[in-house]
């Protein structure tokens, strides 16, 4: 590989403040207004164009149940109940309560800018179309983080740091133990349909014509949008990628919209002749599922998930089932806390059902829900940084669980009250007490 030298050159410093957020997904804003309500200067930078990762640039709408499995006890509150009770004032949001799981459909337009007037709302300095370029550091602390943007190149200098990229970007430059699953789970690109079909008839047709266009047939989704006639579709997956490198990530967004066309074109030659079928709007940022992990202090695992351990430091509750895009295979797998296990191949065409926990000899009551501790986003190194979102140090099935918005926006929030928290007591991250970080999630109102 050949070389350049960079000229060494001052950089100015943009911003300093108390804590600063890289990656303006809802799990990095519900952190930066976590430490920002506390009374921290926060700064967030995102590299889209404006706040909500998956939920906005991926276009997913669907926030899970913030209740037990048996619908009766509320277990998820704080910020991502309050984005929802914002969006009930705009007409932005349908709910489901009778659904375990889509609970919440987002008019993830109108999420956009409710998390513009929350940032906006809580004074904290955002910068968008602004990448993460590199992380300067002291010894165990950073210092400061370099990032690029229309001004060239900069920094923001603060006390403590949050990264929620996602694929861990600041944690890699950091060098940070990592590790990857056997089987990654594939991303899908989202894109608006206008025109109906049913799943069934859908799964018929790609079973029969699929290879014309250069469809498998591939598990798959999709879902209503608010007050809209078109659907949300999230047909297939992109296989054999892994997008934290730049090129897969490139021509898995190239594959994506390959595949949202050759749908459409099937659609119009298969579809319903009443219909008129057209691809409205594809997502600006692919759906990725699984890249890279992080080590901390604490890796969450699949029996101590699906029993239901909970802890005194508890920063997460959560019921989404264990939910395993297969890596090598066009299915999915489900496991309930109830025990129902399920797997799905293609669209349907062929499943295997089970009960994991009469596999285990398993008696007596199943757990309604699910906790996780607070050691779980301690780091073991750097004592001002937090990694924070999809790169969680979980095994394969319990990440299944915990990758949904709903569970990383609790952890976006926990990062956000650790960062004030380190700050005000002037001690290191791995200091502080989880139980006290949980407190104050609690008077911030969780339902910890």
């Amino acid at each position: 590989m050949e070389y350049i030298v960079e000229p060494a050159k001052q950089i100015k410093v943009c911003a300093d403040v108390d804590v600063c957020v890289i990656g303006g997904s809802c799990t990095g804003v519900f952190a930066a207004i976590r430490a920002a309500r506390l009374g921290a200067k926060v700064a967030i930078v995102e590299k889209q164009n404006c706040f909500g990762g998956v939920a906005t640039n991926g276009l997913v709408n669907i926030w899970h149940s913030l209740y037990d499995i048996g619908n009766k006890n509320q277990i998820i509150a704080g910020l991502t109940e309050e984005m929802i009770e914002r969006l009930k004032t705009v007409d932005g949001v349908y709910v489901d309560l009778k659904s375990p799981t889509h609970a919440y459909y987002l008019n993830t337009e109108e999420l956009k800018i409710e998390l513009d007037n929350v940032i906006k709302e809580n004074r904290i300095i955002p910068f968008l179309h602004t990448f993460y370029s590199f992380v300067i550091t002291d010894d165990k602390k950073i210092t400061s983080v370099l990032i690029e943007n229309k001004d060239g190149r900069s920094a923001i200098r603060a006390k403590f740091f949050i990264d929620a990229t996602g694929d861990g970007d600041v944690a890699r430059d950091l060098h940070i133990n990592s590790y990857q699953h056997d089987q990654v789970q594939p991303p899908s690109a989202c894109f608006y349909l206008q025109g109906k079909i049913k799943n069934s008839d859908l799964a018929d047709m790609i079973l029969h014509h699929g290879s014309e266009v250069g469809l498998d047939d591939d598990w798959g989704w999709s879902g209503p949008l608010v007050n809209s006639e078109l659907t949300l579709r999230v047909d297939n997956h992109v296989f054999n990628v892994l997008c934290n490198n730049a090129m897969d990530l490139t021509l898995s967004e190239m594959e994506g919209r390959r595949q949202m066309r050759a749908l459409v074109t099937l659609l119009k030659k298969y579809g319903y002749p009443s219909e008129k079928y057209n691809l409205i709007s594809s997502c600006s940022h692919i759906g990725i599922r699984e890249t890279i992990h992080y080590e901390t202090n604490f890796k969450a695992n699949e029996m101590d998930l699906l029993c239901g351990t909970k802890y005194e430091d508890a920063v997460l509750n959560g019921t989404y089932r264990v939910d395993i895009h297969h890596g090598d295979q066009n299915g999915i797998t489900f496991k309930d806390l109830t025990g129902k296990m399920v797997t799905y191949y293609g669209k349907r065409n062929k499943k295997i059902v089970g009960n994991w926990r009469e596999d285990l000899s398993l008696t007596g009551d199943y757990a309604t829900y699910y906790q996780l501790p607070f050691a779980n986003i301690v780091g073991k190194e750097y004592e001002n940084f937090i990694a924070v979102g999809r790169m969680i140090h979980a095994d394969a099935s319990s990440f299944g669980a915990l990758r949904v918005m709903v569970n990383l926006n609790q952890l976006g929030e926990a990062a956000g009250v650790a960062a004030y928290l380190a700050i005000d007591g002037d001690v290191a991250l791995q200091k502080l007490q989880g139980k006290h970080v949980r407190n104050m999630l609690r008077k911030g109102g969780s339902a910890l």
